[in-house]
């Protein structure tokens, strides 16, 4: 060994440290604003002390949350353009039943139908309750677990609910992202009463969670009752639906930062829930609608 290895050495390891200092100052660098929204979403949507520290420190945007975003910008783009082509907006209106994307029971064939109307909404009210919800909701929920798995959720609630109204309410139209939207809420709603007594205010935010989503259910059915000799009629269904959807996709693809046996047995309630309302459904529209 020569004289100048120990020297040699030192300072390779003092070039490396120089060298990893800035990269880790650079990651460390957080707007104060970042950094206060991270935390409050760390504390609202995480259950744990540990996790909340781990999340709020190692969350960096990167890659953003598109989902929502995204969603939610194609919706208010169709809404206004439906209101340009019709001349007229309202609270729920206008209804574009000649879309080709609305559901029809008429058209049931075009499959793409069970999926895309979520892109339509009948009313402003509609919309601005949809909006609100992905925006409060679904965007935390999609920077906590990542867009790909909410987009599983909102999808699942989706197809629920337009697979719902088929089964339950075989004559209605079918609009809106409210089956995406309450699949949102009740996946949110199932880690709250999972978790409420280690969360911050947590029978608070349940009835919060549970008070909006009635009020919203309440004004879908008074609507439709109000309205129920006017065609086409819009269905409800999907509120419940996609509810049932959240409840249960919630369970099978959203992160478990801790998972309890009890909870591994939910998880195979739940699948088996899914699974066999969907497969229901499908076997009723293929066999006896």
């Amino acid at each position: 060994m020569t004289a100048g290895s120990p020297c040699s050495s030192q300072e390779t390891d003092q070039g490396s440290t120089s060298f990893l200092r800035p990269r880790l100052l650079r990651r460390r660098r957080k707007s104060p604003c970042f950094q206060k929204m991270v935390r409050y979403i760390a504390k609202n949507y995480l259950t744990r002390d540990g996790d909340r520290q781990y999340y709020a420190d190692r969350y960096t945007c990167c890659p953003p949350p598109w989902f929502i975003p995204a969603i939610t910008l194609a919706e208010i783009g169709l809404f206004t353009y439906h209101c340009v082509d019709a001349g007229a907006i309202s609270a729920n209106g206008p209804i574009p039943v000649e879309s080709v994307l609305i559901y029809r029971p008429d058209k049931r064939i075009q499959l793409w139908r069970f999926i895309l109307y979520t892109l339509i909404h009948a009313g402003w009210v509609h919309l601005f309750f949809n909006m609100l919800v992905q925006f409060l909701v679904g965007l935390p929920l999609e920077m906590v677990h990542g867009s790909g798995r909410v987009m599983l959720v909102y999808g699942s609630g989706v197809l629920a609910g337009s697979l719902g109204t088929s089964v339950f309410d075989m004559k209605a139209y079918l609009v809106g992202a409210s089956g995406g939207v309450y699949s949102l809420l009740a996946a949110h709603l199932a880690n709250i009463m999972l978790n409420y007594s280690e969360m911050e205010f947590g029978v608070i935010k349940l009835g919060a969670v549970l008070t909006i989503a009635s009020a919203d259910v309440g004004f879908a059915v008074w609507d439709r009752l109000l309205e129920k000799d006017l065609l086409p009629q819009i269905s409800y269904t999907a509120h419940l639906m996609g509810s049932l959807a959240g409840l249960t996709m919630g369970l099978l693809v959203l992160k478990n930062f801790d998972k309890k046996l009890y909870e591994q047995y939910l998880w195979w309630i739940a699948f088996a829930v899914y699974v066999g309302s969907i497969v229901f459904a499908v076997c009723w529209n293929v066999f006896y609608y």
